[in-house]
């Protein structure tokens, strides 16, 4: 969550009598995390917006499902050659890697939702790895764009409208939920002023008044299930909402990226945080400058955590193979590191030029049939000559 905001009318204080201009009465909905504790918002509807009709879902994604246990090995994953689904974007999502926080997958939308969706089984982030589009929701419009982080919160009704063109995005579903990393805010909530991203540097959803799209069916996934049902008016129907619970888009290159005398770690690019997760971001930036620095990253047991990068554009310089789309995963258990030469040919560069995104993890990422139909079966021996 970012900050309180206010959108279209609101009135003067929250669960007090609203009526609009032909004095009907308008019906606030609550609309909240962690129970009542949590981050929320209150939406002004001109209809009651939780009168619906049971009805049957005729749209849904895969749900992810284990592949046979393997071998723990380093494995890369080529999302570039897995073709498009299309459909639209409550279709065309599939998963690739999951565990209990985080499913992963790959979403290639060819079309517009002509439905309405709300998962109540978590959080989704997008990466735009490319294209473009615009999310919709009874809260307003929101545009996004190829490189933009896309965050829509638990339980949020909305439908997406991709540009034309090609789409592939990277998807995270988060059952715990996603929030800013504590350590980027300080006592009031505000973001520090040394943390990686400002307030400015995230666009909001932006409410364009009471909307009738002639839609009428939602979609609601809840329980690894979906569940249909269907609205007489337009859900669309907000004259006005504030609050801190909404949907926003975070361009990737407003990531400000550190740099130190020596190499830092991962976790002073992370961007994102989640219930057993961590979302880092890896945007160009200078490298480390004592003259002595090893600039590419260090071979390092990953005991903890499994590890996965989603390469997005640029030169790799600490691996071989991969390219843009291209997701290596490296289990807990297993010391991984740069590819050969990689390390000492780094030594005296002034700068990278990639750009990434990673997901650190607790629990250990199962794949799918889905994500060995595109494995590179010769990325562990990568590491050897």
């Amino acid at each position: 969550m970012l900050d309180r905001i206010v959108q279209g009318e609101v009135p003067r204080k929250h669960h007090l009598a609203f009526r609009d201009a032909e004095g009907r009465l308008l019906h606030e909905e609550a609309y909240t995390r962690a129970g009542f504790d949590g981050p929320y918002a209150l939406l002004y509807h001109r209809n009651r917006p939780h009168a619906v009709h049971a009805a049957q879902a005729r749209n849904g994604f895969p749900l992810p499902q284990p592949a046979p246990a393997r071998a723990l090995l380093k494995r890369h994953y080529r999302t570039q050659d897995l073709a498009a689904r299309g459909g639209p974007p409550v279709d065309a999502r599939r998963p690739l890697l999951f565990n209990a926080d985080v499913v992963v997958g790959l979403v290639t939308p060819t079309s517009e939702d002509p439905v309405y969706f709300a998962n109540g089984d978590g959080d989704d982030l997008y990466f735009v790895a490319e294209g473009g589009g615009l999310l919709r929701s009874p809260m307003g419009d929101l545009r996004f764009g190829q490189h933009d982080y896309v965050y829509v919160p638990r339980g949020l009704l909305h439908r997406i409208v991709p540009d034309a063109g090609p789409q592939r995005w990277l998807s995270l579903e988060f059952p715990g939920g996603m929030h800013l990393p504590a350590q980027w805010r300080n006592e009031t909530g505000q973001l520090r002023m040394d943390a990686p991203y400002s307030h400015r540097d995230f666009r909001r959803v932006e409410l364009k008044g009471p909307v009738d799209e002639g839609l009428r069916e939602l979609v609601v996934k809840r329980a690894g299930a979906f569940h249909g049902f269907r609205y007489d008016a337009s859900p669309l129907d907000v004259v006005g909402w504030d609050g801190a619970l909404y949907p926003f888009a975070f361009p990737i290159l407003n990531f400000q990226p550190r740099a130190g005398l020596v190499h830092l770690p991962p976790t002073w690019h992370g961007t994102f945080a989640a219930r057993g997760a961590l979302v880092c971001s890896f945007v160009p930036r200078v490298t480390d400058f004592h003259p002595e620095a090893v600039p590419c990253p260090y071979p390092h047991a990953s005991v903890d955590v499994d590890e996965i990068l989603f390469y997005v554009r640029g030169e790799f310089t600490s691996r071989r193979g991969v390219g843009p789309g291209s997701i290596s995963h490296h289990p807990a258990g297993t010391m991984h590191g740069p590819h050969p030469g990689a390390y000492e040919a780094s030594i005296g560069t002034r700068s990278t030029n990639e750009l990434a995104v990673m997901l650190d993890c607790y629990l250990p990422l199962q794949p799918t049939a889905i994500a060995l139909g595109i494995e590179d079966p010769g990325y562990q021996e990568s590491f050897v000559g």
